[in-house]
């Protein structure tokens, strides 16, 4: 049985393969989904992503499956109860961070869906075929950033942003010899 080919980064660990072939790109919709990708992009921050993956049922459980509307209530005693939960990333700036954008949320005044999804790029660039090819930043993830600090969110900058619109499939960066490259899975031809 021959190996699939896949992008370096995800063939350290299973958990890795199994977000790289089953989530990674998927073009994904939902304010709660996509309140929660913007979350765990955070946490993530300055961390590896294995860590937020093998923390994200403990955080859904901490934060009410990320529902925005419950978190946007959550008060000083529900960041003590996070800062004391230890299968979490007890971060105090971050827990704000994601209860303030929780608030956002609430006060966006149209789906966070929409708003994420208008910064997806209208024409997509040539498939990657090295990872030194795949941009951290861009026009769009820099957009996104000021946009989102606009409307009162935090941790949010470009290249959070970036992270965010590869995970939801807003970009596809699967590189040209991985098994998941393709016409993109949001439907703009990457080749």
């Amino acid at each position: 049985m021959t190996e699939l080919v896949r992008c370096p980064w995800s063939t350290a660990t299973e958990e890795y393969r199994r977000y790289h072939d089953e989530e990674w790109g998927v073009e994904l919709h939902g304010d709660r989904q996509l309140y929660e990708r913007v979350s765990l992009e955070g946490f993530q921050s300055g961390l590896s992503w294995l860590t937020i993956l093998r923390k994200r049922e403990a955080f859904r459980d901490a934060f009410a499956g990320f529902d925005p509307a419950v978190v946007a209530e959550f008060d000083e005693s529900d960041v003590e109860r996070l800062m004391a939960n230890t299968a979490i990333i007890r971060n105090r700036a971050k827990i704000l961070a994601t209860i303030r954008n929780a608030r956002a949320t609430a006060e966006l005044g149209r789906p966070l869906d929409e708003l994420l999804w208008s910064f997806a790029p209208a024409k997509a660039r040539r498939r990657p075929r090295t990872m030194r090819e795949v941009p951290s930043v861009t026009e769009e993830s820099t957009a996104m950033a000021k946009s989102l600090r606009k409307h009162g969110f935090a941790f949010v900058g470009p290249t959070t942003c970036y992270a965010l619109m590869q995970a939801t499939g807003m970009v596809d960066d699967h590189l040209a010899d991985c098994w998941r490259a393709g016409p993109s899975i949001a439907g703009r031809d990457n080749s």
